[in-house]
């Protein structure tokens, strides 16, 4: 199987004036273009500043960026030079950065220079790089890449050897570092790219955080494996959002829900843009109802929203709900996985589930981590003896074969023999006008096994008062269903990607 580098050189001889990579312009910077030719000597010029700065085969170098060009430059040139790369998430404060840096032994961390300041706060022996504008006291990367030569071909990448370490977001404990090959990459963007149909003609605006596996492995990279144009918005905002899909005549865009909805409030004019160019949109992070469906279909005049269903560890690769299927399967993550995935849903004895039952989602690909980094024992817990890769997460299958995501297997609750899915509880409690954020958790019970208990934040002036919530839900859920302890926060803890911290709350008792 081919490898990026050898991707992008194939690319640069084929096609060499076609549009690669486009940086939407910003208030301080024009809009910069780069063709296919461009970007490949724009990565070896990278590889040589890298190896300037002491990067060697085998080494670790992150990237602390925004979707900027000297993200993918970076990318590229550490690939070439037989790097490792570790993108992190620019939303984490200094001690969850300093975790992974040290966590990975990373030798260079390449930064943002708007999150420059945060390389003060962090203890390691890392060395920093500035991209896109100047930080104090860090070399800067546009400036080196103007002055260096092409480093020379060091080869193409082993389709086995480390491409990646993408860290899991760490909503049950410690993040962990999901391993992939050079092999891993490149199947994951080539079936992302047959799954939803992107070709040479592509424009696809990657305006969700580039560091994510998703915007990164499936639709940045996917995008230049066919050979179309990644057009690069350097941070979301609703009206930016908007402003560059018109703009930019994009044709395909992937983004979680709220990337979508959150213009529906903050723009009041979204029907005036001209969206005629746009071929698909995808979005992943949590399926949509029925209603909200057709809402965006309506705002957005077009029906063509495609769900993507995927998680780190797996490329991320896994089910796909097309846009024909999304009003009579609303809810659904799909039918079966995207082409070149292989899915079952697991009884707790390992058998399979039929319709009208709940099972654990099973994935394997060519696109699935080699392990976690340095824990051989989650890595083993992840597998099963014939390299099927447990989810944790818990799907009911309707009689025609689709999938609805019902609870994570670590967040399901059973109280007096009675299973209890979290999310449809907090799906429920969410309806109600007072509720502003919710989860749903179980705390250990001397005679259920397990009780019942909601955290909910309540919506500024409003009052959440614990007899009123049982009205509301009476009719509504089962009894066994209904929570027994109310506790109320301010805020509930999350990750800085929005993913809630239920670990955090089954130990607190206040």
């Amino acid at each position: 199987m081919m490898d990026f580098v050898s991707l992008l050189d194939q690319q640069a001889r084929t096609r060499p004036e076609k549009l690669a990579l486009r940086a939407i312009a910003q208030a301080s910077q024009p809009a910069r273009d780069w063709s296919y030719a461009a970007l490949a000597e724009a990565s070896r010029k990278a590889a040589a500043v890298l190896h300037g700065q002491g990067v060697r085969h085998g080494d670790r170098v992150a990237l602390l960026c925004l979707n900027t060009p000297g993200f993918v430059f970076a990318l590229f040139g550490a690939w070439r030079l037989g790097a490792t790369v570790v993108p992190v998430n620019h939303k984490l404060q200094a001690p969850e950065v300093q975790y992974i840096l040290n966590h990975a032994n990373v030798k260079l961390c390449i930064v943002d220079g708007a999150l420059a300041p945060l390389a003060g706060r962090i203890a390691c022996d890392t060395r920093w790089m500035s991209t896109d504008s100047r930080a104090e006291g860090m070399p800067f990367l546009d400036e080196l890449l103007e002055q260096a030569a092409p480093q020379a071909d060091n080869g193409t990448p082993d389709a086995q050897a480390l491409a990646e370490i993408l860290y899991t977001s760490g909503t049950t404990g410690q993040s962990k570092g999901c391993l992939h090959s050079h092999a891993n990459v490149f199947h994951a963007a080539l079936c992302a790219a047959a799954s939803t149909s992107l070709t040479h003609q592509e424009r696809t605006l990657i305006a969700m955080p580039v560091w994510h596996s998703s915007p990164l492995n499936n639709w940045l990279l996917g995008t230049l494996l066919m050979g179309g144009t990644a057009v690069l918005l350097r941070e979301y905002a609703p009206k930016a959002f908007l402003d560059a899909l018109a703009g930019e005549r994009i044709t395909f865009t992937f983004g979680a829900p709220i990337a979508f909805l959150a213009p529906l409030s903050a723009v009041t004019d979204v029907a005036g843009y001209d969206f005629s160019s746009m071929r698909l949109w995808a979005y992943g992070g949590g399926p949509l109802g029925a209603d909200m469906a057709r809402k965006l279909a309506a705002c957005y005049g077009s029906d063509r929203f495609v769900q993507v269903y995927g998680m780190t560890e797996s490329g991320p690769l896994g089910t796909v709900l097309y846009p024909e299927e999304a009003i009579a399967k609303a809810g659904s993550i799909g039918r079966c996985g995207v082409p070149g995935v292989a899915l079952e849903v697991r009884r707790g004895d390992g058998s399979l589930c039929g319709p009208g039952e709940v099972g654990e989602i099973h994935l394997r690909s060519a696109a699935m981590m080699q392990g976690y980094l340095d824990n051989p024992g989650a890595s083993a817990a992840a597998f099963d003896a014939n390299g099927w890769y447990r989810s944790g997460d818990l799907a009911r299958i309707d009689e025609d074969g689709y999938l609805y995501i019902v609870d994570r297997l670590k967040d399901m609750i059973v109280t007096g023999g009675e299973n209890v899915y979290s999310k449809e509880v907090e799906d429920v409690l969410a309806t109600h006008p007072g509720v502003e954020d919710v989860a749903v958790i179980g705390r250990p019970h001397p005679e259920w096994g397990e009780t019942v208990v909601a955290v909910l934040s309540p919506r500024p002036g409003k009052v959440l008062d614990e007899a009123v919530l049982c009205s509301f839900l009476e009719p509504r859920l089962a009894r066994y269903k209904i929570p027994r302890v109310y506790e109320l926060r301010e805020a509930l803890p999350r990750t800085a990607t929005g993913k809630l911290l239920k670990h955090l709350l089954r130990g607190s008792q206040d």
